[in-house]
């Protein structure tokens, strides 16, 4: 991988067969995909100065840490996702198990653990709520058959048009109802109990909707993910990305940071290239963005370009949320501190959509979620790498409107008012970690605040979208999908599948796919 300006170590002689835009996991995944089964010279152009979007890691005064990934589900032994992981890179990637309690939901003074394993999930939630034991039976199961549903419905749109129509008539012809429905809607047709249905979209920040906003497709995907458990991969999320390199490079593949597109050339209706800010002119056959669908038809394409029934459905997919996230580094190790592996989301109480919607109106209000991640306790690389350290993030919901007028100001240079604002939010995000964890108080040596104006400046997203469109039921009515209507040009990552590492590894994959074809998707996704 190159670092600086992405010719100023070596400019790769010769044409390549494709350019990726953009290096998030979809990118490198569509990258590597093109390159082992299509023997294709690849591109991927990087607008950071980090390969891997939100997979990469940042060091600062002897900590360092992941950006995106907290955990993964299905990377244990015989999980999907490791399959196909480990087909599309060089197979490096070691993961190390979560604790059994993978999350804690947390409602004001109660608390309830997930725990891995079918069976022991929905035993465990049955001891919290007996009365509900059927209706948590019911749950689990529909969580699981619409899930398998969701992720055909999205490795469906890779296929030709016509085979498409035909997986949606027969394998999914149960799901447009359930991801046309809000998981509140669906989850009262189950039980009546307020605190179960809080506990059991406790997760909810993993996808930025809360139950009366989200699609239940999305819900049961998300749920499904880490029915048998939660993954972290050692050594941090950045061995991810590096394990994409040699299967691109192999293939004379490069991969190019401080690259940014300014414009996807379009000739004769087609993609042929891209322009990049510095006034590189870079040629290709292929072009795969990576970018976002925004992004992409928003700002590297001319409005004349994008026919209007895709024009209509960008109008229906709305930036994803904001947030917030803290970076906190300790003096200590995890053992010392007595911290472990399991995650906590904090909630007020049980009242989520309410919770949301008063924070929306009111920044000064109670968070409505915060999510506590202890990555040191999760990697058993990491006293290797920090001996005697530990680290913690903590994620909380924010609006773009409340750093937009900080907008043009340079990273680090934003002013006083802005490093007020940012001390003000790390104050009460530390003081929701301390009401969970008191003996972190007066242990806390380097604290690092990234806002909606982070996620502008590094990843590109106007308004700070942690996830890209948002999960609701519009997504799944959609009809973005890989290969746009400009020859050429395709769409890989999170935006044309669903959000976490395991969404936007699909949504690269289905790039590859509606390139190569059948047998390439089929023999990626085999399980």
């Amino acid at each position: 991988m190159q670092l600086g300006h992405p010719w100023k170590q070596r400019r790769p002689a010769g044409a390549f067969d494709a350019i990726v835009i953009g290096s998030g996991i979809g990118g490198l995944a569509a990258a590597s995909m093109l390159a082992r089964w299509g023997k294709k010279r690849v591109l991927v152009l990087e607008r950071h100065y980090r390969i891997g979007g939100y997979t990469h890691s940042f060091e600062r005064a002897g900590y360092d840490w992941d950006v995106g990934v907290h955990y993964v589900g299905q990377v244990g032994k015989g999980g999907a996702v490791r399959g196909i992981l480990d087909r599309v890179s060089d197979g490096s990637v070691r993961w190390a198990p979560l604790p059994e309690v993978y999350d804690r939901v947390v409602l004001g003074e109660r608390s309830y653990d997930l725990v891995a394993g079918r069976r022991q999930f929905a035993d465990r939630l049955a001891a919290y709520f007996p009365r509900e034991t059927d209706a948590i039976a019911r749950y689990v199961e529909l969580v699981r058959s619409t899930a398998r549903m969701s992720s055909m419905h999205f490795a469906s749109r890779a296929l030709p048009r016509g085979m498409e129509l035909v997986a949606r008539g027969v394998a999914l012809r149960g799901l447009p109802a359930l991801a046309s429905r809000t998981t509140l809607d669906v989850l009262r047709e189950l039980t009546n109990d307020d605190e179960l249905i809080a506990v059991l979209t406790g997760q909810y920040g993993d996808y930025g909707l809360p139950p009366s906003r989200s699609s239940f497709a999305m819900h049961a995907a998300l749920v499904a993910h880490y029915l048998s458990g939660a993954f972290y991969p050692v050594g941090g999320a950045s061995c991810i990305a590096r394990s994409f390199a040699p299967v691109i490079e192999e293939q004379g593949g490069h991969l190019a940071v401080n690259a940014e597109v300014e414009r996807i050339v379009v000739e004769r209706g087609r993609a042929v290239g891209v322009r990049l800010s510095s006034g590189d002119d870079l040629r290709a056959p292929l072009v795969v963005s990576d970018a976002g669908v925004h992004n992409t038809f928003g700002r590297l394409l001319e409005p004349e370009q994008v026919p209007r029934r895709w024009h209509d459905a960008l109008a229906e997919a709305t930036p994803s949320v904001s947030w917030y996230a803290l970076y906190l580094g300790c003096k200590h190790s995890d053992e010392d501190l007595g911290l472990t592996g399991t995650n906590l989301w904090i909630y007020p109480d049980h009242k989520h959509d309410e919770n949301v919607a008063r924070f929306e109106r009111d920044p000064e209000a109670p968070f409505p979620v915060v999510y506590a991640s202890f990555p040191s306790a999760k990697d058993p690389d990491f006293q290797t790498r920090h001996p005697g350290r530990c680290t913690v993030d903590l994620v909380t919901m924010a609006r773009w409107e409340w750093t937009e007028r900080w907008q043009g100001t340079r990273w680090r240079h934003r002013g006083a008012d802005y490093d007020a604002h940012k001390r003000h939010v790390t104050e009460r995000l530390l003081a929701a970690l301390f009401a969970q964890r008191p003996q972190l108080r007066g242990k806390i040596d380097v604290a690092e605040l990234s806002t909606p104006l982070s996620a502008a400046h590094f990843g590109g997203f106007a308004r700070g979208e942690l996830y890209g469109i948002d999960h609701g039921p519009a997504r799944y009515r959609s009809p973005l999908r890989p290969k746009t209507p400009v020859p050429g040009l395709y769409l890989a990552g999170a935006d044309v599948a669903t959000a976490g590492v395991a969404g936007a590894l699909l949504g690269g994959i289905m790039a590859g796919g509606a390139i190569l074809g059948m047998r390439a998707l089929a023999e990626v996704l085999r399980h």
